[in-house]
């Protein structure tokens, strides 16, 4: 198996798929019918050779694929906006629209300013829910124990907690698991074409819903790698300890990338073992889709990617 290159994410009832140069949005609207958009990537690293060093990358496309990320949840969800008002009060703004000339045209995402003030807003809440909070619960067994390195297990094992008592929150809730059904879908996409597949329905149907380059496992790698960066910080002073912490955040995020990078690009026993943990965790963020589901994720990857010249090559 091969990789391929793409990749993507599940929206609101749809499928981001990325390639190389642009990004494609397929969505399934409320009259049944499939939507697709296609977007050009501005690449920062095109354009900023250091952005591309290892272990720096990882941060750039992190925060790159975060940016895309939340754009492309906001477009999907400008779909679904007016459906919760009633039906007389949308075919009056219709009406109003049209007599001024001012009618809607395509659901379009938010500024990108916007997005990017949207992602400083969702790392500052990841950095306290799983960094700030469980170095906090850690240092209430300080009345126990005065060592650092016991502090720092107990954290570890606080921040593991954290992280899959929130996995297994939003996987209960019904839009979430609709979601999920849709990265499922997403994952199936791939590996159908990296397992030489052609991309049919029937196909992507049998394919397998885990996938080692999946965000869950980068998550997932971020929290184990940060458990053993934070037992070697040796520092007396809480305030120091947690400065520290939230500097060394970008370096675990390089960290993890380059592990996920290769346990992606690698099949042994190594990238195997790298990867399991991943796809476990997958059983949770990732749902059998339905067959209109897959039909939505092979829009996204039609829309930005030869799989016909990329199987003959294979």
């Amino acid at each position: 198996m091969k990789p391929s290159g793409i990749g993507g994410q599940a929206v609101i009832e749809g499928i981001m798929m990325r390639s190389v140069k642009e990004y494609s949005v397929a969505l399934r609207k409320p009259d049944g019918e499939i939507e697709c958009k296609i977007e050009k990537i501005s690449n920062f690293a095109d354009t900023h050779k250091w952005a591309k060093i290892p272990f720096i990358r990882g941060v750039v496309n992190f925060v790159d694929s975060l940016i895309i990320g939340i754009s492309t949840i906001n477009y999907s969800a400008s779909f679904y906006e007016d459906e919760q008002e009633s039906g007389a009060v949308v075919a009056a703004e219709n009406q109003t629209d049209k007599q001024e000339g001012n009618g809607k045209a395509k659901p379009e995402s938010q500024g990108h300013g916007a997005e990017i003030v949207t992602v400083l807003i969702s790392l500052a809440l990841a950095v306290v829910l799983f960094m700030v909070l469980p170095f906090a619960v850690s240092r209430f067994f300080l009345k126990f124990t005065q060592s650092l390195l016991v502090l720092n297990i107990i954290e570890g094992i606080v921040r593991i907690v954290v992280f899959l008592v929130y996995l297994i929150s939003i996987s209960l809730m019904e839009d979430i698991r609709r979601t999920f059904m849709y990265h499922g879908a997403e994952h199936k996409c791939i590996n159908c074409i990296e397992n030489g597949q052609a991309l049919t329905v029937d196909n992507v149907m049998k394919s397998s819903r885990f996938h080692k380059r999946c965000g869950t496992s980068f998550l997932f790698l971020v929290v184990i790698i940060s458990i053993v960066v934070f037992m070697f910080i040796r520092v007396s002073n809480p305030a120091l300890q947690l400065l520290i912490r939230l500097l060394m955040v970008p370096v675990i995020a390089g960290i993890s990338y380059e592990i996920l990078r290769y346990a992606g690009s690698h099949d042994n026993a190594l990238s195997a073992a790298l990867s399991a943990p991943g796809l476990c965790l997958q059983q949770l963020t990732t749902r059998e889709p339905e067959r209109d589901m897959c039909e939505v994720a092979i829009t996204a990857v039609e829309a930005v990617f030869d799989w016909k010249a990329f199987l003959e090559k294979e």
